[in-house]
């Protein structure tokens, strides 16, 4: 009989801490689809610093193309007067 008292004794208290938890539970519930939709907003949206970095960078890529670019048609210059000044000799 005494074990059946302190299992009695003990019952509320083990399911009073599950009560506890449900709250806890329904609020991850209800704040979830807001978390997302607010992640997917942030993802889908730029803000101007993005942009502006964006921008910078593709300008900086355009940069090193037109160098790259100048740079092989000077030396394919140099090359073709080498080439003529050989043909005039």
């Amino acid at each position: 009989m005494p074990m059946k008292k302190i299992a009695l004794a003990l019952l509320p208290a083990l399911t009073l801490s599950a009560c506890v938890q449900p709250h806890k539970i329904a609020a991850s519930v209800v704040t979830a689809p807001f978390k997302v939709v607010g992640g997917t907003v942030d993802m889908l949206t730029t803000s101007q610093k993005e942009a502006d970095l964006k921008r910078g960078r593709a300008l900086r890529k355009q940069e090193e193309r037109e160098k790259k670019y100048a740079k092989k048609a000077k030396k394919q210059a140099k090359k073709d007067a080498k080439k003529n000044a050989d043909d005039w000799d």
